[in-house]
């Protein structure tokens, strides 16, 4: 066999990388190591970043959306306000006109006064207030009644006998309760 064969056949064990060439592994590992965590950090700066903006959209959204809702809550008071003394305006028109008339009969007094009445209350309806007029025997209703007296009575105890002044409510909330009497327990 040839020499050549041999070498082939028979490989010189490789040497051991030098001190120089271990280090020159280790600065070229550590450099990739570098340059991928530069690469993290750079995309985690650019993402956080980019939250930080959308925070910022978020409140700066929310607190329009809030200055908005506030507005429209200071409108709609300021409004319904306005409506209410709006649908007033005729009931003082005609109270203004009565006074005007210097000698009118008892009876048209009478009358002016009725039709005026008529005005608030339909005024008032038109605007959710409702009269609280419960009539005698009505079960009492502490939320809706106010008691004055109890007085003996052949209605059922515990049952508006008399409305001494009927009481409003507004949508379901009460302005001002009936002032009743109340059946006595027989």
């Amino acid at each position: 066999m040839s020499e050549t064969n041999q070498n082939q056949q028979n490989p010189t064990p490789t040497e051991p990388p030098s001190a120089e060439e271990m280090v020159a592994t280790m600065v070229a590992n550590e450099a990739d190591a570098l340059a991928s965590a530069q690469a993290d950090l750079a995309a985690l700066q650019a993402k956080s970043a980019e939250l930080a903006d959308q925070y910022l959209r978020a409140k700066a959204e929310a607190d329009n959306a809030r200055r908005r809702a506030e507005e429209e809550i200071s409108k709609a008071r300021k409004f319904a306000v306005e409506s209410f003394a709006e649908s007033l305006l005729p009931v003082a028109d005609s109270l203004e006109a009565g006074l005007l008339i210097k000698d009118g009969t008892l009876e048209q007094i009478r009358e002016g006064a009725q039709a005026t009445l008529r005005q608030l209350l339909a005024a008032l309806e038109r605007n959710k207030v409702i009269a609280i007029n419960p009539g005698a025997g009505t079960k009492f209703d502490p939320h809706q009644h106010q008691a004055i007296s109890v007085v003996p009575s052949e209605l059922e105890s515990n049952s508006v006998v008399t409305v001494l002044q009927k009481g409003y409510s507004i949508s379901d909330r009460v302005l001002r309760p009936a002032l009743v009497t109340v059946a006595a327990p027989k």
